[in-house]
């Protein structure tokens, strides 16, 4: 019963997080990422164009006027990732919670480096639009330790219905480097709903050790919502169905930039009582290949 609960108010909290207002959206303008040769970003609207320059409309700039010949790239911007006039750009960490995986996938040829801890480091990388590969260290051997925990992580992700419905699925088989000893890892599978700024994800999972696979599955509810540019909300939150079996739930934030996300949060035992607060969770987490 007492995990039941525990359930509902999680949904709870997370359909409310889910039914915020949205901001709003951009007016039909062509929105346009110019990047000059000399690096520096614009994100503006267009005014105007001729063969020897381009004038934008740039957010607490004004118009400016750019010559091609500065020019490296020019791209158009989705008018969806314009609100309130800003540019919203895509989320660097979309596909994962502070460490739970959702059903969204990595696009072919892109990746991320996650760090948690300084000590646990993840690497992901997407080989087709639906299927990514990675794996993690804790690289003890730096401490003059004769193991180093490692392990490997597989996803496969599956649009279902106009890309705002995911299932997925993978694994994480892990062990020890140095040292005889059994595999231990972890099977799963996900739902999510929403998109890569507003989503739910429930999973389910089961934990093996050697050949033998646990019979008592653990249940994964999360969730993301996107408030301002840079900030998103998180929570990730796991629970056991057994009746004296506890649980764990965590709520934080990610704070964002186009080159990087920092994720910062609290975890929380269900049975720790009064004497836990929380234990806190700081994780970095930088794109490649976009």
């Amino acid at each position: 019963m007492k995990t039941v609960v525990q359930l509902i108010i999680c949904f709870s909290l997370l359909l409310v997080i889910w039914c915020a207002p949205a901001q709003g959206q951009a007016e039909e303008r062509e929105w346009y990422r110019v990047e000059t040769v000399e690096g520096n970003v614009f994100f503006g609207y267009l005014i105007s164009e001729d063969e020897q320059s381009v004038v934008l409309n740039v957010e607490s700039v004004g118009e400016i006027t750019i010559l091609r010949e500065n020019i490296r790239s020019m791209t158009q911007i989705d008018p969806d990732r314009i609100k309130d006039g800003s540019h919203w750009y895509d989320n660097p960490q979309a596909t994962r919670y502070f460490f739970a995986p959702n059903a969204l996938g990595l696009k072919k040829g892109e990746g991320y480096y996650q760090n948690t801890w300084i000590f646990f480091n993840n690497v992901n990388y997407g080989i087709t639009d639906n299927f990514s590969l990675g794996g993690g260290i804790v690289p003890l051997f730096l401490f003059g330790a004769n193991t180093t925990p490692i392990w490997i992580l597989p996803k496969v992700s599956i649009p279902i219905s106009s890309d705002r419905f995911h299932l997925g699925a993978g694994a994480m088989f892990g062990g020890l480097v140095g040292e005889e000893s059994e595999t231990l890892g972890l099977f799963y599978g996900v739902g999510t709903v929403g998109s890569r700024d507003n989503n739910m994800t429930v999973g389910i999972g089961y934990g093996y050790a050697g050949d033998e696979i646990s019979r008592t599955p653990l249940i994964n509810i999360s969730g993301m919502v996107r408030v301002s540019r840079r900030l998103f909300l998180l929570t990730e939150n796991y629970f056991i169905p057994e009746a004296d079996a506890g649980g764990i739930l965590s709520a934080g934030a990610r704070w964002t930039t186009e080159q990087f996300a920092v994720d910062f949060g609290l975890f929380r035992p269900t049975d720790g009582g009064g004497d836990v607060i929380g234990i806190p969770w700081v994780g970095v987490t930088i794109p490649f290949g976009r």
